[in-house]
C-alpha cells in the first residue's frame, strides 16, 4: 500500500511534447506530440524498442533535456519555461536518477558514494539508512570492485533515494543484470515506491516488467501507442525474465 498522496495534482502532465534533433535531411523527431498525465505515487513502466522515445521523455521530465515544442509540468511547475538554474534546483530537490551503468566512484566505499548526495540535499536521509533500505547494511565499507553488479546497482539506488526524491527515474536499471539479480533490483524499486511514496519511472526493454507496474506506457516511433492500467499487480519476485 502506497502512502497517501497529499498533493491532488498529477506528478506530470505533458501537452503536445516534441523533441527534434538535427536539421534538414539529418533531422530526427525523437518525440512527436506526446500527451500524458501521470498521477503522483505510481510505479510506471515505459516499454518500446530502442529509439522509440522512452529515454527522451524521461530526460525531459527529469530536467536533463529540453523539449523542442510543447509543454511539460511537474505538479504546478512548468518545466519547459524553467531557466537552466531553475532546472538544476528542480533536479536537486525533487529527482533521483538510476542508470543502467552504476556511475559509482570506484575510490569511495558504498557509504561514501551515498554521502556524495546527502551532503548537498536539503533534507536527506542518513546514508546508512538509505543503504539499509536497499539491503546493504552490511556492505557499507565495501568498494564497488568488492561488490557484484546487483549490489553496485543497489548502491546507485540508495544514492538516488537518499535525497528523498519525489520522483525516481530509472533508465534500463536491470539491463546489465541476470534474472535473479534483476528481480532483486526491481524489488528495491518497488519498495521505494511503496515505502517512500515516490513516483517511479522504469524505462526497459523487458516486457515482463510491466506486470509489476501501476501504469504501463507503450512507445513507438516517438509517440505513446498505448497506456495500460494494471488493476492487479505482481510482486517484483514474480516477474518473469
Amino acid at each position: 500500500m502506497n502512502p497517501p498522496n497529499p498533493n491532488p495534482l498529477p506528478a506530470f502532465r505533458t501537452m503536445d511534447l516534441t523533441k527534434t534533433y538535427g536539421s534538414g535531411t539529418a533531422q530526427v523527431r525523437a518525440l512527436q506530440g506526446v500527451d500524458i498525465e501521470v498521477p503522483a505515487g505510481e510505479l510506471n513502466v515505459l516499454l518500446g524498442p530502442s529509439g522509440s522515445g522512452k529515454s527522451t521523455l524521461l530526460n525531459i521530465l527529469g530536467g536533463l533535456d529540453r523539449a523542442t515544442e510543447g509543454t511539460a509540468f511537474f505538479e504546478d511547475q512548468n518545466l519547459t519555461e524553467m531557466t537552466d538554474r531553475e532546472l538544476t534546483q528542480y533536479r536537486r530537490r525533487n529527482v533521483g536518477f538510476v542508470f543502467q551503468f552504476y556511475n559509482l566512484m570506484p575510490s569511495l566505499t558504498a557509504l561514501e558514494n551515498v554521502e556524495l548526495v546527502t551532503e548537498i540535499a536539503d533534507d536527506p536521509m542518513e546514508a546508512h539508512e538509505a543503504l539499509r533500505l536497499v539491503g546493504l547494511a552490511e556492505r557499507v565499507t565495501h568498494f564497488p570492485s568488492q561488490m557484484s553488479g546487483g549490489e553496485q546497482q543497489r548502491v546507485a539506488i540508495a544514492r538516488a533515494v537518499a535525497k528523498r526524491p519525489r520522483v525516481l527515474f530509472c533508465d534500463e536499471p536491470t539491463g546489465a543484470l541476470d534474472s535473479t539479480t534483476g528481480r532483486a533490483v526491481l524489488k528495491v524499486l518497488q519498495d521505494v515506491n511503496q515505502e517512500l511514496g515516490a513516483t517511479v519511472f522504469i524505462v526497459t526493454h523487458a516486457a515482463a516488467t510491466a506486470a509489476m507496474a501501476d501504469r504501463v506506457i507503450h512507445f513507438a516511433d516517438g509517440r505513446i501507442r498505448d497506456v495500460v492500467i494494471n488493476r492487479t499487480k505482481v510482486s517484483a519476485e514474480e516477474v518473469e525474465w
